[in-house]
């Protein structure tokens, strides 16, 4: 009498089928896409600048370490690296731990 008869509605997005659940991803889709282009994609990129900076390390090179030590590559091993950090002073460090490739001659303008 005092209450109206409710009656279910279909909604737009029920009839639109696959096109409106694909839309409703969308942004979804576009947020992973930007994300890779913004933080996965440059980390990869410097992952490999290091590898081959670090497969390019030779006697002789000066570098810089993760702890901030400067040395001067004495000797190289597959996982590590013998640093002459002063004269008669060697120390062995992982390769990963080496960061920097210094120009020549940089120790001896310190």
């Amino acid at each position: 009498m005092f209450i109206s008869n409710a009656y279910a509605q279909t909604t737009a997005a029920a009839d639109a089928g696959i096109m409106g659940s694909i839309t409703g991803f969308l942004p979804i889709i576009l947020m992973f896409v930007v994300m890779y282009f913004l933080m996965i994609r440059p980390q990869q990129k410097r992952q490999r600048e290091m590898k081959s900076m670090m497969d390019a390390l030779t006697k002789g090179d000066e570098v810089a370490t993760a702890g901030g030590i400067l040395g001067r590559v004495v000797k190289v091993a597959d996982t590590y690296v013998t640093l002459e950090i002063a004269t008669g002073t060697e120390i062995v460090v992982q390769k990963n731990a080496v960061t920097t490739l210094l120009p020549k001659g940089t120790l001896k303008a310190l």
